[in-house]
């Protein structure tokens, strides 16, 4: 990040340089790069088959070779980060007080809490917002600047020699070091305020004089709000291979500690926590398990009508799930809603292959023949049988072990574990089953009373099932014609059933970006936004409300302010999160100058890029014109369908600027520079930082800029005085005049 930088500067000298090196990293398949006030962003996406730490070493050396063709004020090099920005967060903490200032807050958030929460195993990124680092903000009038004839330039010298913090050298006195140390640091406004800038007519300026001197913070343009209350965030984003549970429950034992050095008066709170759903979905597939473990015992029962037959394969059953755990162990598995669905659906394979050797084996039983030779008999007899079921069962699992892609990295984990189970399950059919069958099955000369009760029963089904099977033999023609019509419908509703990647999801977590136009000022956004705040949290379906605006944490640009909201348990709402965002856009669609747009956080996020949407069309072109003429009317086109909705685009090329034209003529000849008039724009609107205080957990900085009453126009503009090689000041609309148009470029990079 550079701090006030115009988006221009920060696309041609930090995203191209970067975006150059990084094209030479192997296994990228997608770039794509942003640019807005104050920061870049590149992101890469590689190949499912690229190690991630591997590639993570590569880009460092990409970040490294760039590092001479970028700015040289730039306040801390690029990082990188093994993170999927379209991921939703997995936990998001506030910090909220009565007494302590935000700035305070902000410090401790960033320079403590996400310092150590960065070093959890499985954490990617841990991102502060709503609010910035502690500052003394020196904050000038351009009135008295003017009348005491000093330079912004000059002003910033000063403050920059007022902090030193360099090696004084030792004594040495009767054999003992005395180190040298000098108050050469100061560290409140108030000490600030007494700094002699200048002298006029025998008396000096002090800084007190040229404007006010306040303990503030680095960015004004913050805002945090946590339930209503100003609040710092702080949001975990997990590494693309981590456990989601495992990170979760890392970065909360972490908490305590954390609540145990803060002040009583502050207060930590978790504000949305993904891994709720997630345990509750895992622990509605861990019941469905155990149900269907127990119909399938249930079912064998009613049909053997014995116990200890029904004893043999029900043993079976959680043997091949136990075994099937330790191949998921080595396989590098964990228990989640795809590998439980397996094991699910395994419950039904892993019973057929015992009952079928378990039927063979009773067959001998039953004629006489004693249990251990039926055991090794009937085992030997269906030994093949059972082999080819279930080698036929894996077979159909094939295909799915062979997609690529993202669908294919997903369900290898279902086909896999399923594999696993019926392999176990016939291991256990040929071993284990006779083995119980031989020792537990007696020769029974007699049926029990439940057996006799059931015979009627199963006489029926059979008497049935064989009558049904005669008709079907009997009118062959029929039943091909009714195949050939069930066989074309399927084609047919095949074809007209929609397609999808995933279903939707109620995860009962929804984010969003308030989005306002391309100028929008940060009071105006500020306004806006809680508005929206407030809107949303008053619908009746909403449990918690946390919304970050202006430069926080990198989160896209100054035009936006990003909200999540954690809805209320699906036990207690009435409506879907599609319907709550729906009811929500109705409600909040007439402000304006500002949208809010929102989707439903769903457990799998495909895409390199933060967007408005689920869904998002990339549009490409080597001519940047074309971009300009196409984007729109695509943006037009997609707004026309009745089918979707929330359509926004992220090229922003329609923003105001105000344009600075330089008389380069009259400048020379008052020996003053283009350099010398960005320098002076920069220390007045630019927050520039001109001078570091040196601490113990941090360093801060002395902020430089203008009071912020005079960012309110253009007009005012013309208060800004430019000092030249003489060290008169000169108006800048002496040399220069001033038009508004729109910012020269200001929409994201593509490449690849």
């Amino acid at each position: 990040g550079l701090p006030g930088a115009s988006p221009e500067i920060m696309a041609v000298s930090v995203a191209t340089p970067l975006e150059k090196q990084l094209t030479h990293v192997s296994g990228v398949t997608e770039m794509t790069s942003r640019s807005s006030i104050g920061s870049a962003y590149v992101v890469l996406q590689f190949d499912l088959n690229r190690d991630i730490n591997a590639a993570a070493r590569d880009v460092q050396a990409a970040i490294n070779a760039a590092t001479p063709f970028l700015p040289a004020n730039l306040p801390s090099k690029p990082r990188y980060r093994k993170i999927n920005p379209a991921d939703a967060p997995i936990l998001i903490l506030s910090m909220t007080s009565d007494t302590v200032p935000r700035a305070q807050l902000y410090d401790i958030a960033s320079s403590v809490f996400a310092q150590k929460l960065s070093q959890v195993n499985g954490v990617g990124q841990v991102g502060v917002g709503g609010s910035s680092l502690p500052a003394v903000r020196v904050e000038l009038n351009p009135q008295p600047i003017s009348k005491y004839n000093v330079g912004l330039d000059q002003i910033g010298s000063v403050l920059q020699g007022a902090n030193a913090h360099s090696p004084k050298g030792e004594l040495s006195v009767s054999g003992m070091t005395l180190p040298l140390l000098t108050t050469d640091q100061i560290f409140e406004a108030k000490d600030y305020k007494n700094l002699i800038v200048v002298s006029r007519n025998g008396a000096p300026v002090r800084l007190s004089d040229l404007g006010r001197v306040v303990d503030s913070t680095e960015d004004i343009r913050n805002m945090g709000l946590s339930r209503g209350v100003p609040a710092v965030m702080l949001w975990v984003n997990r590494q693309p291979d981590a456990n989601i549970i495992e990170t979760a429950d890392r970065v909360k034992s972490l908490l305590p500690r954390f609540r145990a050095s803060l002040p009583p008066t502050v207060n930590l709170n978790i504000d949305n926590d993904r891994t709720v759903t997630i345990r509750a979905s895992v622990l509605d597939a861990e019941r469905n398990m155990m149900i269907a473990i127990g119909l399938v015992i249930l079912v064998v029962f009613l049909f053997l009508r014995n116990g200890w037959a029904t004893f043999i394969p029900s043993v079976s059953v959680p043997v091949s799930l136990i075994a099937t755990f330790g191949a998921m162990y080595l396989a590098g598995y964990s228990l989640d809603n795809l590998s439980l669905m397996a094991l699910t659906i395994a419950t039904g394979f892993v019973v057929d292959d015992a009952i079928v050797v378990i039927e063979n084996i009773m067959r001998h039983i039953e004629s006489g023949i004693r249990p251990l030779q039926a055991a090794l008999l009937g085992a030997r007899e269906i030994g093949f049988t059972v082999l080819s079921m279930s080698i036929s069962l894996i077979a159909v699992f094939i295909p799915i072990l062979m997609m690529g892609g993202i669908v294919g990295r997903l369900f290898r984990e279902f086909a896999v574990v399923l594999s696993f189970s019926i392999l176990m399950s016939l291991m256990i059919s040929l071993t284990l089953t006779p083995m119980m069958c031989g020792r537990l099955l007696k020769t029974q000369h007699r049926h029990g009373r439940l057996y006799n009760l059931t015979e009627k029963g199963f006489q029926w089904i059979l008497s049935t099932y064989a009558s049904a099977l005669q008709a079907v033999l009997d009118h062959s023609l029929a039943v091909m014609l009714v195949m050939a019509v069930t066989v074309s419908a399927t084609v047919y509703l095949y074809i007209q059933i929609p397609k999808g990647f995933f279903p939707q999801q109620d995860t009962g977590s929804v984010s969003g970006v308030i989005e306002g136009q391309q100028h929008i000022s940060y009071q105006a956004l500020v306004e806006k936004a809680k508005w929206f705040e407030k809107q949303v949290r008053s619908d009746p379906d909403v449990e918690t409300v946390s919304m970050i605006a202006g430069n926080s944490g990198g989160f896209g640009s100054g035009n936006q302010a990003r909200i999540w909201l954690v809805l209320k348990p699906l036990g207690v709402r009435t409506d879907s999160a599609d319907d709550v965002i729906a009811r929500l856009r109705r409600k909040t669609e007439g402000m304006p100058g500002a949208t809010l747009y929102l989707q439903s956080n769903q457990d799998l996020r495909i895409g390199g890029r933060q967007a408005n949407a689920q869904y998002q069309y990339t549009l490409q072109a080597q001519d940047f014109q074309a971009l300009q003429e196409w984007g729109p009317k695509v943006v037009d086109r997609l707004q026309k369908l009745p089918q979707i909705a929330d359509v926004s685009s992220d090229q922003e090329t329609s923003g105001l600027a105000s344009n600075v034209i330089i008389d380069r003529d009259t400048a020379s000849r008052l020996g003053l520079t283009a350099q010398a008039v960005d320098s002076a724009l920069y220390d007045a609107f630019g927050q520039r930082q001109v001078s570091v205080m040196y601490k113990s957990i941090n360093q801060y900085h002395v902020v430089l800029a203008l009071e912020q009453q005079w960012w309110e126009s253009p007009e005012f503009l013309q208060q800004v005085y430019v000092q030249t090689p003489r060290g008169t000041d000169v108006p800048l609309s002496s040399f220069a005049h001033f038009t508004e148009g729109i910012t020269p470029i200001s929409l994201p990079h593509q490449g690849q």
